[in-house]
């Protein structure tokens, strides 16, 4: 079993917030695969189906961003889950709008959410999908700009972005991260 956690924070006026682009990405992933209704369960919500024949328990904190940690450790627990069978989807300051990497481990560089992973599960080695938001160019501004709705403007790529995703989330499954990044580039191409 993998575990996908989406990170966002629960607020209904938040919703559309640029940190909650994880909530959104597994919520596509849910929609297109087939997945069961969410359900309240680790502190979170969580749905279950497969991708590619694995199955999956996507999992949404509710424990708000800077707590994250707590929910994914207790998912992690109950299924006996190693590091390696978890991936975070989470907002990243320093990719371009619309643009996606994959990594293995790595350090949380000032996301709360992946600090407080990090600090539950006692290791940085999970996977991250880091989905990237844009930085506003000043230091200052980062606060706002991750907490604020995405723009109108933004549609266009964020909808292309999630449909990537959901479209190519059966090699993430298979564990083909550099196909999954590639496939994804090539999706959005005509988009970025």
């Amino acid at each position: 079993m993998l575990l996908w956690v989406g990170l966002g924070n629960p607020e209904p006026g938040m919703a559309r917030n640029r940190h909650n682009i994880g909530f959104m990405a597994v919520d596509v992933i849910a929609i297109r695969h087939g997945f069961s209704p969410w359900r309240p369960r680790f502190q979170g919500l969580v749905a279950e189906g497969a991708v590619d024949g694995r199955k999956i328990l996507l999992l949404k904190p509710l424990t708000y961003m800077n707590e994250s940690g707590r929910s994914v450790q207790a998912a992690c627990a109950f299924f006996k889950l190693p590091p390696d069978a978890v991936a975070v989807f989470h907002d990243e300051l320093d990719l371009a709008p619309g643009k996606m990497r994959v990594k293995r481990g790595g350090g949380a560089a000032g996301h709360n959410g992946l600090r407080s992973i990090d600090r539950m599960l006692g290791t940085q080695e999970y996977w991250r999908v880091r989905l990237g938001i844009g930085h506003p160019g000043d230091k200052e501004r980062v606060l706002g700009h991750v907490l604020g709705d995405f723009a109108k403007s933004d549609r266009d790529w964020l909808v292309a972005l999630l449909d990537a995703l959901a479209d190519s989330a059966g090699m993430l499954a298979r564990g083909e991260a550099e196909a999954f990044m590639t496939k994804v580039a090539l999706l959005t191409k005509s988009e970025g």
